[in-house]
């Protein structure tokens, strides 16, 4: 093997920066760059103003070895530290779930320089680790935890599992999905840590019965046949706070919510009628079909929102300010096996991290429980051409 195979290797194996690696694009179409290779299953990626990179491991099919990392040289180093990365599920008679990551979803930087971590703290997606659920804000200029958020079980049910998060501009504010067997947003205020689950079992959090998700030409089932029943998952925040939007996996219709709707919703000891889920609901806008759909990011840069396409190998975009309905496939790829979730870099660089799910051992027997993953960057065409709009098809 020749020294530059033998270097390529390495990275490979060690999840190193793909600098060792070619950015693969067609003629018109984004390019789509390796950036790092992991052991085990990734799902949240996020970008710090500083452009330091942290990416989290959830505990689905294993008892993963860490949960929340920075990438420093391509490889995830435990992050804030090793003490709240200590827990395993092997080891949870022993360690405390208010202080430790039991099962990390997604991590989101704000613009205060913090980074949200979001801990459903339901290993395998099963039941819930009592005093588990939390929002943990940590310090990304010391490295240090400086809030935690505790759920309780009025905002987290048993059956619950929490899945992305956006902070508002101000970073007053973090709105939450739960994807679980009731699908709910969660809107809580981040100084007095009041937290309020809404339009929990709306038409709009639910999954859609009308829509199979398939992956490889067949519908994705479980080993006893059980589909993808995901709720409520992907979340995005307009860039000036004012609309959120959100979408069931086991859906196609992206909705969207006037962020003032809210006001005061969190922090209120005794919800008043205008902030009922039943008028909250005639608020729902239905903005389009996306086909189904993981990940939602609204791009600082240009304020297109990113969607990812686990069905079609995709990431594709939404023109919220033109009008236009329907999408317009950015990068498709084989390598982009179930893209999950989205990073913007300072740059405007978008990240997202391909998880696997269609070939974990929850949906294919034998499988090892160790799924290796990985983190991609997405460089637009400098032309900007984004290719052909389409409008992605109900399965």
């Amino acid at each position: 093997m020749t020294r530059s195979l033998t270097a390529l290797a390495v990275a490979l194996l060690t999840g190193t920066m793909a600098s060792a690696l070619p950015a693969r694009a067609q003629e018109g179409k984004a390019a789509l760059t390796k950036v790092a290779s992991f052991e085990h299953q990734v799902t949240g990626i996020t970008v710090a103003r500083d452009g330091r990179i942290f990416v989290n491991f959830p505990r689905w099919s294993e008892d993963a070895p860490v949960s929340v990392a920075e990438l420093k040289d391509g490889k995830p180093v435990p992050f804030p530290d090793d003490q709240w990365n200590a827990w395993r599920n092997a080891r949870a008679d022993e360690l405390s779930p208010k202080d430790h990551f039991v099962c990390v979803q997604s991590v989101v930087a704000d613009g205060q320089d913090r980074l949200w971590v979001v801990d459903a703290a339901a290993p395998a997606m099963a039941h819930v680790i009592k005093d588990g659920p939390k929002l943990v804000g940590i310090d990304l200029k010391t490295n240090k935890v400086i809030k935690t958020i505790p759920f309780d079980t009025t905002t987290v049910l048993q059956a619950s599992y929490l899945n992305d998060v956006r902070i508002s501009p101000d970073g007053k504010t973090a709105y939450l999905t739960d994807s679980g067997a009731e699908g709910a947003l969660i809107v809580v205020d981040l100084d007095s840590g009041s937290a309020k689950r809404i339009l929990s079992g709306d038409p709009s959090t639910m999954p859609d019965k009308s829509v199979t998700v398939s992956y490889d030409g067949k519908p994705l089932r479980r080993p006893d046949g059980r589909g993808v029943e995901f709720a409520a998952d992907g979340i995005a925040l307009s860039k000036d706070g004012e609309t959120l939007y959100w979408q069931a996996i086991k859906g196609k219709t992206l909705y969207s919510l006037p962020t003032d709707a809210l006001t005061g919703w969190a922090a209120a000891s005794v919800v008043p009628d205008t902030l009922t889920d039943k008028s909250l609901s005639s608020k729902v806008v239905k903005v389009g079909e996306n086909g189904v759909a993981d990940g939602l990011l609204i791009a600082r840069r240009d304020g297109r929102m990113y969607v990812t396409s686990p069905q079609d190998n995709a990431v594709k975009v939404r023109d919220l300010a033109g009008g236009k309905d329907g999408l317009a496939t950015l990068v498709q790829d084989p390598s982009l096996r179930w893209p999950d979730t989205f990073g913007e870099g300072p740059d405007g660089t978008i990240y997202v991290t391909t998880s696997h799910i269609q070939d974990s051992a929850d949906y294919k027997p034998g499988a090892p429980l160790s799924l290796p993953t990985e983190l991609w960057a997405i460089k637009p065409p400098a032309s900007g051409a984004t290719g052909s709009t389409q409008t992605a098809p109900a399965r």
